[in-house]
């Protein structure tokens, strides 16, 4: 999702908030919870397994599964990854802003000043796992990405957005 004025364009970035990963995170704990009783159970001597040596792998998967589960969850209520892009022509400013996990460096704020963009990049990389990456390549520092990793772009959606960030930063496009 984005806004977009002449001067100002600002892009949300959903990070770990996204539908399936409530779904795997739903699934884990649940499933988890599942391990963790039967392999109780068969302590307990009520189930038709015993105890040792499938009661003890299916409590050790249950309480396996509990601790992903638990940082599945952590990630979606602390939206790790998630934040925005604003993109100030009037102020001459970008700025790129992330939320990770908590602690000291919890937010994470690039500036970066638009006379020091060089170009906006489109990595293309073709084969079993297809990949298209939109970069922002700044003059003294690395390229920064700009869309992630594991977004499934068309060639004319990556193109376009890339066409528009250009014309929109009035910077050149290069594809790599």
């Amino acid at each position: 999702m984005s806004w977009r004025s002449e001067q100002i364009w600002i892009e949300l970035i959903p990070g770990s908030r996204k539908g399936s990963n409530f779904v795997w995170a739903f699934i884990l704990f649940f499933g988890s919870l599942e391990f963790l009783l039967v392999g109780t159970s068969s302590y307990l001597s009520r189930s038709v397994i015993y105890f040792f040596p499938q009661g003890v792998v299916m409590t050790f998967y249950g309480i396996l599964g509990l601790f992903i589960s638990f940082y599945l969850w952590s990630m979606l209520f602390w939206n790790v990854g998630g934040g925005y892009d604003q993109f100030d022509k009037k102020g001459g400013v970008i700025c790129l802003f992330r939320w990770v996990f908590p602690g000291r460096n919890r937010r994470i704020l690039l500036q970066f000043f638009i006379k020091d963009i060089r170009a906006i990049r489109i990595e293309v990389k073709e084969g079993f796992y297809t990949r298209r990456v939109l970069y922002m390549d700044i003059r003294g520092q690395k390229v920064i990405p700009l869309t992630r990793t594991d977004e499934i772009w068309t060639p004319v959606e990556i193109e376009k957005r890339a066409a528009e960030l250009a014309s929109f930063l009035c910077v050149p496009i290069e594809i790599l």
